[in-house]
């Protein structure tokens, strides 16, 4: 089994290298790990101090692991951080992170690189974050009695590791020293193979987005835009998002305003956008000019600012559902307002199936469906009911960083 492994990974090399021609992300792919362990070894050549190691896949797992970074950071003062990403859209963005002492692409999982990679670096505990279980690496951290643990995993009976032709699969998980899971699903997965070296701790994204929610600054400009309206921000949203939209949005801009934070922030997405638009609509770098509590529509025409604009919000729609997968809800969520999304892709993200389950998210299927489970929840009795749905399901849910550190503090001062 290990031979096809070895050879599905080979396949993605060459697949990578081919699509380098024509693909930009994957031409970061290849061109980020050109002379990666020469890079790595002049980095590490003079360090002396104790090494923690954490891999994520891309942005999305780094917002997971951020927490426990920086609260290892803060407390080991005398240990340095080695970040790794599998994923340009994870290195690119966070490449100069600066609670990371270290921060790398992650080489192809072979043998050869493990043991360098290793060898080089001299980690004394390991964190890989959510889905990344890698055959050669977490093997040789293990042969060479390195921690491994697993923070905000999560496991589905659809994974190869619960499948009966899965044994080489769940060899992988062996490997661990201890797995953080997200929900009780996993836990109960897990102990089905007779891995008991398991806790229910959540997902650390909750900690993450408090702290930012806590320490969120006043936009100005969009206080004023807001004007003691209601609004609702739309996140992160997709042309697919659009087409159930824009209909909503021209129907009902008259009783209630409008944020919309487009995930492209091209110039043609924006003026098709614009041009949609029955209502008097600014973007937000031209919104100095205009007086705006008297347009109905702000477009954000920048990136990184939205976790705060939720804050503005008594609703918010969440892109990305009826393409590759949902954006990231829990922004919103922390400001205890209730969710709507599309009805395909989310139910990979346990806090869409819980706030679904609870009745402080809603997916709808189409402009129709968006306008009706609108109006229901735009009911004084409802809204307030689903607010504290959601607020109290990110009450619940906080907490998980502390859990794992509580673990890591006994290995770091073992």
């Amino acid at each position: 089994m290990s031979f096809i492994y070895n050879f599905t990974l080979i396949l993605l090399r060459i697949g990578y290298f081919l699509a380098s021609f024509v693909n930009n992300k994957a031409r970061s792919f290849i061109t980020g790990r050109k002379d990666f362990f020469k890079k790595l070894e002049q980095r590490f050549e003079s360090n002396t101090s104790p090494v923690v190691w954490v891999h994520c896949a891309s942005l999305g797992e780094f917002e997971q692991g951020r927490p426990v970074m920086e609260k290892l950071k803060s407390e080991f003062l005398s240990h340095k951080i080695l970040l790794t990403f599998f994923s340009p859209s994870g290195f690119e963005v966070r490449k100069n992170y600066d609670q990371a002492d270290y921060i790398f692409y992650l080489p192809w999982d072979t043998p050869k690189n493990a043991v360098r990679l290793i060898e080089t670096v001299k980690p004394v505990m390991a964190i890989f974050i959510k889905y990344e279980f890698w055959f050669h690496y977490t093997s040789e951290l293990k042969r060479r009695n390195i921690p491994i643990l697993s923070v905000s995993s999560i496991f589905r009976t659809d994974q190869l590791f619960f499948k009966s032709y899965g044994s080489f699969y769940r060899k992988i998980l062996t490997n661990f020293h201890h797995f953080f899971v997200q929900n009780d699903e996993s836990i109960k997965l897990l102990k089905s193979l007779g891995i008991q070296n398991c806790t229910k701790a959540g997902d650390t994204r909750f900690d993450r987005v408090n702290e930012m929610v806590k320490s969120g600054a006043e936009i100005s400009v969009v206080q004023k835009f807001k004007n003691n309206e209601k609004i609702m921000v739309i996140g992160s949203c997709w042309p697919e998002d659009l087409d159930v939209l824009i209909p909503f949005i021209n129907e009902h801009y008259y009783n209630i305003k409008f944020i919309i934070a487009p995930h492209e922030i091209s110039e043609s997405f924006i003026s098709n956008l614009e041009e949609a638009l029955n209502s008097e609509n600014v973007r937000y770098s031209k919104a100095e000019s205009r007086k705006v509590e008297d347009c109905q529509v702000m477009i954000i025409d920048n990136i990184g600012m939205l976790s705060r604009l939720y804050k503005y919000g008594e609703f918010a729609y969440v892109g990305g559902a009826f393409g590759k997968g949902l954006h990231n809800i829990l922004e919103a969520a922390c400001y205890g307002i209730p969710i709507f999304f599309g009805n395909k892709n989310y139910q990979k993200f346990q806090e869409a199936v819980d706030l679904i389950n609870r009745g402080g998210a809603f997916e709808v299927s189409d402009y129709l469906d968006f306008k009706h489970k609108y109006e229901m929840i735009n009911l004084p009795l409802t809204f307030l009911l689903a607010c504290e749905v959601t607020r109290q399901y990110v009450e619940e849910n906080l907490g998980a960083t502390e859990k794992v550190m509580v673990h890591c503090r006994k290995i770091l001062k073992a």
